[in-house]
């Protein structure tokens, strides 16, 4: 791997999230990424979306997405609601969180994602954008945890009381 630093082929991994460059002696760190996801509920059921891309192109999503640069965990949720679902919540209710592994192109990205809770009165119009498929309303007894592309997400089930 080259050092970003000095452009050297002498980049090694040092430890877990460390990379230690053997010629000029920087280190690059390879965090954990952050990343939100929306579980919206309208009586018993749950908005899902099927991911239109890999990894998991097909299974089973919450939207939400990654944490830009210079944003908080409620300002990507908002964002990333517009972009997926042309949506914007009046109330967004803190969950928990979960770390995840996010394989993409070969590469294993370490995630923590974040959950946050949005129940509505009335379903709103919403549309599949961006990286969703699809959605669809999904009655909570018939929801298989199974067909959730990740770990995290069956997580946010669990906490939503959904095994």
């Amino acid at each position: 791997m080259y050092c970003p630093s000095c452009g050297q082929a002498s980049l090694t991994r040092s430890d877990a999230k460390a990379f230690r460059c053997e010629h000029c002696q920087f280190t690059y760190f390879h965090n954990t990424a952050s990343a939100v996801l929306a579980v919206i509920c309208c009586g018993d059921e749950v908005l899902v979306a099927e991911r239109g891309r890999n990894p998991s192109k097909g299974m089973l999503d919450f939207p939400g997405g990654f944490v830009d640069y210079d944003e908080s965990l409620e300002q990507a949720l908002y964002r990333e609601l517009q972009e997926e679902l042309g949506f914007q919540p009046n109330n967004i209710h803190y969950m928990g969180s979960a770390s995840n592994t996010y394989v993409y192109r070969g590469i294993e990205y370490k995630t923590c994602d974040a959950f946050f809770h949005i129940t509505l009165d009335n379903k709103p119009k919403m549309q599949a954008n961006d990286d969703v498929a699809a959605i669809r309303w999904v009655k909570k007894n018939e929801i298989s945890p199974d067909e959730f592309a990740f770990d995290s997400a069956r997580i946010a089930l669990k906490l939503l009381g959904i095994d």
